[in-house]
């Protein structure tokens, strides 16, 4: 029995995308349910590399198959969907589910920059855009395509913004490592000012005339997606 044939299997029956912690928890628990079987057993302590190499390779064979579904990995969990060429007849079926409005360009070019920049304050992203995000960004938070994932390890402690796993499903990315490359939006300078520093506990923090700038230069990953268009158009208006 092959270990691509049992993640078929799973994924064929899940009611979900399934994570590889899922598919980890299933592997695991099945010998309980085997009486005993040392094949169920042996896939009992399959590894991420290992399952990674099974589901890719299942993903080819389907997509060889050229069959009217393919296995697909988005937000970094596995299911199948239907190729597009078939909307239409799925559509009449199950009908059309109203999707959320569109986001304006603002919203948009802000996302761009958290997604590229993250994880960054606020502040930060108004510095690269030139404009107040308040509003902006509550329309993003309230999307849940972005959110606070901590703090800043500078004076006030501002909140840290970053993208969200539903951020990477609204684009079709499996994972942020397939954002298109944006060099020029990762290579702009923002000031934050350094952490509050002390020499012993209850003295006083350094100085603001320490403070100092930072650049943040993530490496670029090479794509093509409409996301990128979003940061081109923020670094050159013109266009």
């Amino acid at each position: 029995m092959e270990l691509k044939f049992i993640l078929e299997s799973l994924l064929f029956s899940a009611q979900k995308p399934l994570s590889l912690k899922d598919i980890r928890d299933a592997l695991s628990g099945a010998p309980e349910h085997a009486e005993g079987n040392e094949t169920v057993a042996a896939f009992k302590k399959a590894k991420d590399e290992e399952l990674n190499a099974a589901l890719e390779d299942l993903s080819r064979d389907h997509e060889g198959a050229a069959r009217s579904y393919r296995l697909t990995c988005v937000a970094g969990a596995w299911q199948f969907v239907t190729q597009p060429d078939y909307a239409p007849w799925l559509k009449a079926l199950v009908g059309v589910r109203a999707r959320p409005p569109r986001l304006s360009q603002p919203a948009l070019e802000t996302l761009a920059i958290i997604a590229y920049r993250q994880p960054l304050t606020r502040a930060e992203v108004e510095q690269i855009r030139g404009v107040a995000v308040d509003g902006t960004m509550q329309t993003l938070t309230e999307r849940g395509l972005a959110e606070t994932v901590g703090r800043a390890e500078t004076v006030g402690r501002p909140q840290l913004y970053g993208t969200t796993a539903l951020f990477l499903e609204y684009f079709g990315l499996r994972s942020l490592a397939d954002m298109p490359a944006a060099d020029e939006l990762r290579r702009i300078v923002v000031e934050r000012p350094t952490a509050p520093v002390t020499a012993d506990p209850g003295l006083a923090t350094v100085a603001p005339d320490v403070l100092q700038e930072i650049v943040i230069q993530p490496e670029a990953k090479p794509a093509d997606h409409p996301l990128a268009q979003a940061a081109e158009l923020e670094v050159n208006p013109g266009k």
